[in-house]
């Protein structure tokens, strides 16, 4: 056998700056409803702009409140028209906040929309800091099903242009609702083909934290003076009870999903914040997330009681459970800006990204298919709660038995280190 050579060896650690970073790989053993769909993808850049909003990071205490036009670049995805041939690349933007890194998909940038039919909408909302691309694995696996996905870059909270953490406890729900606001108002083949009024929000941690304001679950006062509380007590916008919180109210929405949601570890939600919400919730959690906090995530899931929900763990995950894109291969090196490698914001390391975002894409699939399109997915979610104790039982044509208790969808043995709890409202 030919020996590697330590100067051999560095080579080829190098090649990782030539990777394609594919974001639509779909694993061997990925669950059913994870392989893309029968659409081709578009994928188109836009900006929105709100005026006259509130300039959380040039606020000060003393008395002086800003405004400015806030804007918001949303990437869009959506059914793309026939003859379309899928295949492209987008340039996105590291952790590092400077690196430019190529993103290799299924979605051809701004390819014409389908035409004739109409295509419920859902809403992308990334942590802090993110960007718009952090779930593009969903994003065009979502679109290929028959959705348009709109996915923010916040303002004040991306790897480029990350400002104050108080503009994004202040901002985030608002910013959601606008993205609706403006994607039901678009003109055009896109304005034309997009249903804004059959709409799901999906939020990773601080997109987590927006989706469950917007969901009716309004802050605690206590919060408004504590460490996060942005200055002038601007977070009393978001509080339980108010009148601008009860503003974000929207029967658009039909049903949220929220990985790794952040805020009820440091108290930002009581019972009676959480007992606000009413529509359908997906929560996704690694079960040693210490970011968010496990347990906290489970005080939601356990808190949410006038909501029918679903809490899906990842065993042994951290906080980047089933959200992130794969690490993009230029940020394994070491950073010495930030102090470490970008591939940590992005990785885990007990579970791959691929595998995690699989699990993610089938069922957010059961998931929307069910809130926004009415179809029954219940198979998908009436499972044996650990996965390990489900019993894979089929006959000699390969068809379940009614000894199988195996998880829906997935293969014989794929299933080991996830959990799935289910609880209806007034539970």
């Amino acid at each position: 056998m030919k020996r590697i050579l330590p100067t051999a060896l560095m080579a080829l650690t190098a090649l990782p700056a030539m990777a394609e970073n594919r974001i639509d790989v779909i694993r061997p053993d990925a669950p059913e409803l994870a392989p893309y769909g029968d659409y081709t993808v578009g994928v188109q850049s836009m900006t929105f702009t709100n005026p006259d909003q509130v300039d959380v990071v040039n606020t000060t205490a003393e008395g002086d409140i800003p405004t400015y036009d806030r804007p918001l670049t949303v990437e869009v995805w959506y059914p793309a028209a026939e003859g379309t041939t899928p295949g492209g690349t987008y340039t996105a933007i590291l952790r590092d906040g400077t690196t430019e890194v190529p993103l290799q998909g299924q979605a051809v940038p701004d390819a014409a929309p389908l035409t004739g039919e109409t295509f419920p909408l859902v809403v992308i909302s990334h942590g802090y800091p993110g960007n718009r691309w952090l779930m593009s694995p969903l994003a065009e696996n979502l679109a290929s099903k028959g959705y348009v996905v709109a996915s923010i870059d916040h303002t004040d909270s991306t790897y480029d242009n990350k400002g104050a953490f108080g503009s994004t406890l202040y901002n985030r729900p608002w910013d959601q609702k606008f993205v609706i606001d403006q994607m039901e108002a678009l003109d055009g083949d896109l304005g034309a083909m997009t249903d804004a009024t059959n709409t799901a929000v999906i939020g990773y941690s601080m997109g987590g934290y927006g989706a469950l304001i917007l969901a009716g679950a309004g802050v605690t006062e206590s919060i408004v003076d504590g460490k996060y509380g942005p200055p002038e007590r601007l977070l009393e916008r978001n509080v339980m009870g108010t009148d601008t919180h009860a503003q974000l109210a929207d029967d658009r929405i039909k049903a949220f999903a929220a990985f790794a949601p952040w805020g009820n570890n440091t108290g930002f939600w009581d019972a009676d914040g959480l007992a606000g919400i009413t529509k359908p919730l997906l929560l996704i959690a690694g079960s040693i997330d210490d970011v968010a906090g496990y347990d906290a995530i489970r005080g939601i899931f356990d808190g949410t009681v006038n909501s029918d929900r679903h809490l899906l763990t990842y065993v042994d995950a951290n906080h980047n459970a089933g959200a992130p894109m794969p690490a993009p291969q230029e940020g394994y090196a070491m950073n010495e800006e930030l102090g470490f490698a970008p591939f940590e914001h992005y990785a885990d390391p007990v579970w791959d990204n691929v595998r995690m975002n699989n699990i993610s894409q089938h069922f957010l699939t059961a998931w929307v298919d069910q809130n926004l399109k009415g179809r029954d997915m219940a198979q998908y979610f009436d499972l044996t709660p650990n996965a390990s104790d489900g019993v894979w039982a089929v006959d000699d044509a390969g068809k379940p038995t009614a000894e199988n208790t195996y998880w829906t969808g997935f293969q014989n043995r794929t299933a080991v280190g996830l959990m799935f709890e289910t609880k209806a409202a007034g539970q």
